[in-house]
């Protein structure tokens, strides 16, 4: 299917964005379901709901940390047109955390780029749309233009995260909830350089390595 030809797909975007949350309303969210014990989405699992609980404070974390170098603060204030950054996530999402403040903070920081969130339970059609090597996966970066159309699409991981997860399941076989711990300790450790410098490249149109 190719998205860049105007479609019902865009119209489907478009309502999307317009119901989208902010990022704030999205922590908010989060911060609220974190206090009741809850979390988003039809599975209202205890995992989900202690993955939620640790997504909150990890984004707390985040928002008072991040920290961006003067070279990346200068080409995130040089883009200079208009586009819309729709992610697709969920508040149990542990790729999510350390993802999403980095993406609010390039949107503080450039007034060109409008920084929406929707709930994948909620979009199953968009997200299915959005597809990573034929599965659901999560956060889900999807950029378009005024006019809705996509322009290019990011997500789960940031490239090196990407490519350790791809090391240890060719491995292993599967992800493990030990090896998912040591991927947040890597996106500690990173301080959140990888995640930026894919977001950038993303500005200036350079490949990042798409792998939707």
């Amino acid at each position: 299917m190719d998205l860049s030809k105007p479609t019902h797909i865009q119209e489907l975007l478009k309502d999307a964005i317009d119901t989208a949350m902010s990022y704030g309303e999205f922590r908010d969210l989060v911060s609220e379901l974190a206090k009741k014990d809850g979390t988003t989405g039809p599975e209202q699992s205890e995992a989900y709901k202690n993955y939620t609980t640790l997504n909150d404070r990890r984004m707390k974390r985040w928002d008072k940390t991040l920290r961006i170098s003067d070279d990346r603060l200068e080409a995130i204030r040089d883009f200079d047109e208009k586009v819309y950054w729709l992610v697709i996530t969920e508040s149990w999402c542990g790729d999510a955390a350390p993802s999403l403040p980095v993406m609010n903070r390039i949107a503080e920081i450039n007034g060109n780029i409008e920084f929406r969130i929707i709930l994948r339970s909620d979009y199953p059609e968009i997200m299915d749309l959005f597809l990573t090597e034929g599965k659901q996966s999560i956060p889900k970066l999807i950029v378009l233009d005024q006019d809705y159309t996509v322009i290019s699409t990011w997500g789960p991981l940031p490239t090196k995260a990407a490519e350790i997860a791809a090391a240890y399941k060719a491995k292993n076989g599967v992800l493990t909830a030990d090896f998912k711990e040591e991927l947040q300790q890597w996106f500690n450790a990173d301080k959140g350089k990888d995640i930026l410098g894919d977001l950038v490249d993303l500005l200036t149109l350079k490949e990042v390595g798409d792998r939707s």
